[in-house]
Order: C-alpha cells, then sequence, then structure tokens
C-alpha cells in the first residue's frame, strides 16, 4: 500500500457515484484504508448489495444509499441518512458525474441540461448539504470534487462534459473561500484519460479516438484508476490538513500542452 492501511481510521466518509467504474476502486481503497464508507448511486437496491457484500466489509463499515441527487431533497436525504449511519459525515466525494460524446454542432438541448444536471447540480447540492451539516455539527471536514484535466484543455467532442469540470473549479474555489472560517476544506482531483467505462470503450475501439488519446497522454498509457483512488486517499487523509482552494491534478501529464 501506498499510505498506512489505518490512515482513514474514524473518518466517515460519503462518496456519490460509488458504484461507477472509478466510484467502485475508490470506494474499496477508502475501505481498505479503515475509513466508514456511504456509498451513494442509483442502482438497484439488490445489485448494490450484492457488490456491498461483495467488499468483505460489514454494515458497520459500509452503507449503500440510493438517492438521485441531483435534486436538493435527495441531496438532503443522503447527508441525513449518512449522519444516521455513522454520526457525521467527515468528508464528502462529489464524485457522480457522466460523460457523452457528441459534435458540439449535433449536441440535442436535453443532453446538454441532463450532463449539467448529473455533473455541476449533482456536485452542487451535495457539498451544499454536507457543508450545512458539517457546520452544525461544528466538524472541520472536507468536501472533495471530481473533475478532470479538461477544465483547463477542451477535449474534442465532450464540449458541454468540458464545461461542467470547468464549473466544478470554481465552484470547488468559491466554497473553499467562504468556508475556510469554520474549517472545512474543499479541493478537486482532476484525473487525466482513465481506463475504464468510455475512454477505454473508445480506446479500444475506435483507431482515431486512440491515436489522438495516445499523443494525448505524455506518460505513453491511460490512466490506472487506482491512481486517482490513491488521490483521494491522499486528499482524505491528514497529509492534506493545510490544502484548500486546490486542484490536485493526477493526469499522466495530459495537461501539459493544449492538442492541436
Amino acid at each position: 500500500m501506498a499510505f498506512a492501511a489505518d490512515c482513514l481510521q474514524g473518518k466517515a466518509i460519503l462518496i456519490t457515484g460509488g458504484l461507477g467504474a472509478i466510484g467502485k476502486v475508490v470506494a474499496q481503497r477508502l475501505l481498505a484504508h479503515s475509513a466508514h464508507v456511504v456509498v451513494n448511486d442509483i442502482m438497484a437496491e439488490k445489485e448494490a448489495q450484492a457488490w456491498v457484500e461483495a467488499t468483505g466489509y460489514a454494515s458497520d463499515r459500509c452503507v449503500y444509499i440510493n438517492a438521485d441527487v441531483t435534486t436538493a431533497a435527495g441531496a438532503q436525504a443522503l447527508v441525513e441518512k449518512a449522519l444516521q449511519s455513522f454520526g457525521a459525515v467527515d468528508v464528502a466525494l462529489c464524485h457522480a458525474g457522466m460523460a457523452q460524446s457528441c459534435s458540439i454542432l449535433d449536441y440535442p438541448e436535453q443532453d446538454w441540461d441532463r450532463i449539467v444536471r448529473v455533473n455541476l447540480r449533482s456536485a452542487f447540492l451535495v457539498a451544499q448539504a454536507a457543508a450545512r451539516a458539517m457546520v452544525a455539527q461544528k466538524v472541520k471536514g472536507k468536501i472533495i470534487f471530481t473533475s478532470s484535466w479538461v477544465q483547463d484543455t477542451p477535449w474534442p467532442d465532450i464540449t458541454p462534459y468540458n464545461v461542467t469540470k470547468s464549473g466544478i473549479k470554481m465552484l470547488m474555489r468559491g466554497m473553499a473561500r467562504e468556508l475556510a472560517a469554520k474549517g472545512i476544506r474543499v479541493n478537486s482531483i482532476a484525473p487525466g484519460i482513465v481506463a475504464v467505462g468510455m475512454a477505454k470503450r473508445q480506446w479500444d475501439t475506435e483507431p482515431d479516438y486512440r491515436r489522438r488519446a495516445e499523443k494525448a497522454i505524455p506518460l505513453g498509457f491511460m490512466q490506472p484508476p487506482e491512481s486517482v483512488a490513491d488521490a483521494f486517499i491522499f486528499l482524505c487523509s491528514h497529509a492534506s490538513d493545510y490544502m484548500t482552494g486546490a486542484t490536485l491534478l493526477v493526469d499522466g501529464g495530459c495537461s501539459l500542452y493544449p492538442m492541436d
């Protein structure tokens, strides 16, 4: 392990989008480092519980909560259930998100609304609900957003996704500024081209995408999801206690130069 197995001992951590391709890896790593984890997603209860059981952790360590966090009511209900489960939310990981590949000339209005709702609106609502709970309990907690290297370097055919990640960057910085006096740290993680989900499918099946992606990654290979999880562990741990308003860029060098 890159970190001590008990480095998250006693921390109650909430992660949205926790049963996505990256979210599962993050949740498992948090558990392996002694955190109590509330996993949120919109997966069917039976399927989600099967995953929780497969982790090997009991319900006093890992809890699944189905909630639509694109609504204020859903985000508030999630935080309230997390408090009921573990008594506090020490860290909120606003990780839920989606991507869709389409030329901006053809991008449908309803798909624009959906990606903004899932990626940006949900992040704000969960962060706000978690911050309110932290303030009420006088918890000097942490809020961590999942951004992306494309927050600053646009990637073709996912412009609405780029926009949401750029929005998350400013949401993070604004919340960090406002909540610092409460002792709440707010940061984000910006991964690169991760070897799961849509990016991996395109890498495997679209030669043009692969050529472009290989050129965009100076280190020369797709990002392992475990490297994203390690970045989360660092920001969740006491090692990052003097960080707020920062983006932790873990992208294999993708953002070093603009795409041609």
